[in-house]
This record gives structure tokens, C-alpha cells and sequence, in this order.
């Protein structure tokens, strides 16, 4: 299903968004993390796949790959680390940290009684467990009943302590909260909600980096052109999105590229969001094989940021997710084969469905020159589950992506 959305606008990134979310501060974030053992040195591949293009009838198809961002495999750790080095420095200014001493761990001993807690479907969690360790604070993450014991596990070897509940995403985030009055522990969330703004905003900032890089690996495009006509984002809660559009919203103004949200079929709470003209809920079970965006509830912060700039919000079911994840680890000899999660492949999903509903792809403008962006914001995040659904290990698509690489430079 697809919505056109009425309150898209082509004006210039307003100066009220700006004050909240701005290049600047994205570029200060990336500086702030850019010693942390735990994030790549270098960019994150942005990928050409024409064969896949070709297939969608489309000029161009690129591919953000946030699979290699770093040992965490997912672009959650860009947000949850630095919401925590800037928590810190609110928290104790008297103190005068360094921000780059935080997360590379020269204050440890000074946090040692420092806690901060969060809920988590997974991705977030295992970044906030991994900067607090790195930072030297205790973290607790609350998980409720649909996480996987994989995912646990992954969490848990940075030291969290677990908290599970019966339940979904959305009650999660009312235990943490709970648990956070009780204790006094400070919430490093990816959703905002009444009274709580502050920590989201600096996880969405954090995100800035993608798009940061993404301008760079595109630089020889005319000055001042947007390089794609199309850029396609994930939904969950909105606050990656919101990260990824601010940044591009404020560079190119008037000119930004179409943007396309898009969302489980039975995790809508966006697509509500835009029929509803304010931040809503879901209308579906919620539950979905895309865990990363199996959120009912949307961020009010992220709705700010959303409203005026998606042109168009578009769902998918599972099984369309399934399809996009064995077509990009296929590759071809033209495509290198791509690691790409569950959550991470939502983009191209939907263009697979508009590849075969010309009138909707008219609707949305895509045509033989348009030129498409997506977002794969993780890679096998839960290899068990991503072997299930693809068929073939993420070792072993790698290996293979190895092996393209290796023919193309001979």
C-alpha cells in the first residue's frame, strides 16, 4: 500500500528543525566518535548495483551498506554512542570529560557508578551495551518477549545486564521507564515520548554520518545536485530516517530528492502517522521478521523532522523483505553480493513492488531516469535467522563478495 503524503513541501529546511538537528552537529558527532575501536575507520561502501537497476527499471540503484559500520553490523552505532558521550557531558559538566577520552575509555574509572538503561528490539541495545563498556558505565537493557536468545546474547557479551518482560517493543519502553524512576537510571532511548526529547535527538543526529558520507562518495555529481532523484528509508520508530533527511533536507533545501518511507504492513505506525496528520500508532500485531522495524508506537520527536518532507509512505510484508535479502546476496556479474538484514532491505522491497505496479511507480515519479538510494542498515545481525531466510550463510556471502571484488581488480 502506498500514501501520498499532503503535507510534503519543497521549502527550504526550516530554522526551527535546524535548531533542533543541524550538518553541524552531525559533523561534530562523527569527529567525537571517530576514535572508537568499535566503528570502521573508513566509509561505508555505497555500492552501484545496475543489474538490479535494470531489473527495476530505473537509471541508477545504490546501496548504502551499512553492514560494515562495524562489528555491531548495523548504523545503530552511530546513534547510541554518541547520545551517551553527550548524555555524560550533561550529566556531570563539572567533571569537563573530553568527548573523545569518554568513548575511548580514559575517564572508566570516574563512571564505574554510573548506570543508563534502554528497551531495544536489538540493534540499539547492542550499541549502547558496547559504548557503555567502552565508556566504562553500567548499562541494563530490557528486551521483551519477541528478541530472539541470539540477539540476547549478542547483547549481553558487552556486559548488559537483561531485563526480559512478556510483550512487545512499545511495552518495553514503559518497563524501562519504570525501571528508570525506581532506580534513577537514565534512559538512552531511540524514541522519544513526553518530556523526553533530548537523548533521541542526539541518537538521530548521530545518524547524520551516513548521509555525511554519502554527499562525499558522491562529490563529482554537478555541484550542488542532488546525485538521486529517490531516496528510500526505514521506518521503526522514525528517528534513523529523521537523521538521514534532516541532513540531506538541510544541504540540497528546496532541491532535496523524493523521499519514500516505508514499513511492515503490520508495523505502520508512520503510514498512521501521515493519514492521521500526527504521530500515531500502529494498526497491526507489530510483530515482524523485520525485528529493526517492528515498532507501533511513532516517535513525536522524529514526526517533527517526517511530516513535511516524505512524499510518500509505502508498506511491505515480510515475505516482499525476504525476496529483497536473497536478491541482494545473489549479486551477478555485474552486482557484488550484499549482506543485508532483514530491516535492512525494506527499500528495495518496495521497489520491487512498484516495479510491478507502473502506475503506482508513475505516482511516485519513477521512470528510466531516475536515480534510486537505499539505506541497508544492517547485515546478519542474527546469522541464524539470516541463514533461514536467504539460504546460504553470511560467511558464505561474503566469501563471495570477496571473490567479485577480487575479479574486478584483475
Amino acid at each position: 500500500m502506498i500514501l501520498c503524503n499532503p503535507r510534503a513541501t519543497r521549502e527550504s529546511y526550516p530554522e526551527h528543525l535546524k535548531a533542533i538537528m543541524s550538518v553541524e552537529v552531525a559533523h561534530e558527532s562523527r569527529e567525537w566518535l571517530s576514535g572508537w575501536n568499535q566503528l570502521s575507520k573508513s566509509p561505508t561502501p555505497l555500492w552501484n548495483l545496475p543489474g538490479i537497476a535494470q531489473k527495476l527499471g530505473v537509471a541508477q540503484f545504490m546501496v548504502k551498506d551499512e553492514s560494515t559500520r562495524s562489528p555491531l553490523a548495523s548504523f545503530k552505532a552511530l546513534g547510541a554512542p554518541i547520545a551517551l558521550v553527550r548524555l555524560i557531558l550533561r550529566t556531570m559538566p563539572e567533571k569537563c570529560f573530553d568527548p573523545k577520552g569518554l568513548i575511548t575509555g580514559q575517564f572508566k574509572a570516574e563512571l564505574n557508578d554510573f548506570t543508563v538503561v534502554s528497551a531495544t528490539d536489538g540493534n540499539h541495545g547492542r550499541a549502547l551495551a558496547a559504548a557503555a563498556q567502552s565508556v566504562g558505565c553500567r548499562c541494563v537493557i530490557v528486551l521483551h518477549a519477541n528478541v530472539s536468545v541470539e540477539r540476547e546474547l549478542a547483547i549481553a557479551a558487552f556486559g548488559a545486564q537483561i531485563v526480559r518482560i512478556d510483550g512487545n517493543y512499545d511495552e518495553s519502553v514503559e518497563d524501562t521507564a519504570l525501571i528508570s524512576k525506581k532506580n534513577g537510571w537514565p534512559v538512552v532511548s531511540d524514541t522519544s515520548y513526553e518530556g523526553y526529547e533530548t537523548v533521541p535527538r542526539d541518537v538521530m543526529q548521530g545518524y547524520g554520518t551516513i548521509a555525511e558520507e554519502i554527499i562525499a562518495q558522491t562529490e563529482d555529481s554537478t555541484a550542488g545536485k542532488c546525485p538521486f532523484t529517490h531516496v528510500f528509508v526505514q521506518g521503526g520508530v522514525g528517528g534513523m530516517a529523521a537523521g538521514i533527511v534532516s541532513y540531506l533536507w538541510e544541504v540540497y533545501q528546496d532541491k532535496r530528492p523524493t523521499f519514500v518511507m516505508v514499513e511492515p504492513q503490520q508495523a505502520d505506525c508512520l503510514f498512521q502517522s501521515a493519514v492521521n496528520g500526527g504521530a500515531s500508532s500502529a494498526t497491526g500485531s507489530v510483530d515482524s521478521v523485520m525485528a529493526g522495524l517492528a515498532c507501533g508506537e511513532t516517535s513525536p520527536l522524529a514526526w517533527r523532522f517526517l511530516e513535511n518532507s516524505i512524499d510518500f509512505f509505502q508498506t511491505i510484508t515480510d515475505e516482499h523483505a525476504i525476496s529483497a535479502m536473497q536478491l541482494l546476496a545473489n549479486g551477478s556479474p555485474t552486482d557484488i553480493p550484499v549482506i543485508a538484514g532483514e530491516s535492512g532491505v525494506a527499500g528495495l522491497a518496495a521497489l520491487q513492488l512498484l516495479a510491478m505496479a507502473p502506475h503506482e511507480a508513475k505516482t511516485v515519479g519513477l521512470n528510466s531516469e531516475s536515480k534510486v538510494l537505499i539505506i541497508n542498515t544492517e547485515g546478519a545481525t542474527a546469522p541464524s535467522v539470516y541463514s533461514a531466510l536467504v539460504g546460504e550463510t553470511s560467511e558464505s556471502v561474503l566469501a563471495r563478495q570477496q571473490d567479485w571484488q577480487r575479479r574486478r581488480t584483475l
